[in-house]
């Protein structure tokens, strides 16, 4: 065996010499640190007294001290209930909007012949490179007009009008790598074109409509400025704008239940992601295989 891998010059495959692994896993190792310490220290100080906050940068607390959660939750005029609540509502209807409207819209572009197909969708595409502060004062004189103010309709409706360009895109790119014989198979079977939507296409891109309603969840439960513009009762508030309202007028705040409330904010957003993160890596790669 030794003379016929000299012969073909085959070597055994290796990982590497050990201490370059090593020195790539610790460099990893140190940036996960690096990266992660913000969150832990804030986790810990959520759990110390609130003299020991900015004079133990430590992320594992000397005491214990669960108050600040009790203390956060009913801290506000309103329970961080409603807060929590509100958010959850206009999440999940952003997720749905998102995931309905931006599906079919791909579906057009990927999947039907209309008229000047092309400019549209490179009109689409320049959306992306427009700030969201050019359309800010159009869209809230538009929602003011229509009495959407302290509403949750600005944040969910346009939603359901196919306004985030970048899932369109997204959704595109993956529904080209799904075979146009399927479609044609439908056809005969006298499917229509919403029947080949609905019975082919999204059965087949679940990793994508999952990455796009995982983005989509994140993005508007973090959303700030969006609910500051719009919302002002306190009862319409979502979770980012509660937590702004533990610092009062003069910049002096409650640090630990602001801390305590902000770790429990991120609980949905990092349970979303580890649940379902594989399809989020699945839906990414998968959209960019064919162009």
């Amino acid at each position: 065996m030794k003379d016929v891998d000299a012969l073909i010059g085959t070597r055994p495959v290796t990982g590497g010499h050990p201490w370059r692994r090593g020195l790539a896993h610790g460099l990893l190792i140190a940036a996960s640190i690096g990266m992660l310490y913000p969150v832990l220290w804030m986790l810990a100080s959520s759990l110390r007294p609130e003299a020991e906050i900015f004079t133990n940068f430590s992320i594992w607390p000397a005491s214990f001290d669960l108050r600040a959660y009790g203390e956060g939750w009913t801290a506000l005029k309103v329970s961080f209930t409603r807060f929590f609540l509100n958010s959850a509502f206009v999440a999940s209807a952003a997720v749905i909007g998102n995931v309905l409207a931006c599906s079919l819209a791909a579906f057009a572009f990927a999947r039907l012949n209309f008229r000047f197909k092309r400019v549209w969708f490179a009109l689409m595409l320049g959306t992306l490179m427009l700030p969201y502060h050019v359309t800010l004062i159009p869209q809230y004189v538009l929602f003011l007009h229509l009495g959407w103010v302290d509403t949750f309709f600005p944040l969910i409706v346009p939603k359901f009008l196919a306004v985030d360009a970048f899932f369109i895109f997204l959704m595109v790119q993956f529904f080209r790598t799904i075979p146009r014989e399927l479609d044609e198979a439908a056809m005969m079977d006298g499917c229509g074109p919403f029947g080949i939507y609905w019975r082919v296409i999204l059965p087949l891109s679940k990793p994508v409509l999952a990455t796009a309603a995982i983005f989509s969840f994140i993005w508007t439960w973090d959303d700030f400025f969006g609910p500051l513009i719009y919302l002002n009762d306190m009862t319409h508030y979502t979770v980012p704008l509660a937590l702004r309202s533990f610092i009062d007028s003069t910049g002096r705040s409650e640090w630990g239940p602001l801390f305590a409330m902000s770790i429990l904010s991120l609980v949905p957003v990092f349970a979303v992601f580890l649940f379902f993160q594989r399809l989020i890596i699945q839906g990414i790669a998968m959209s960019g295989l064919k162009g």
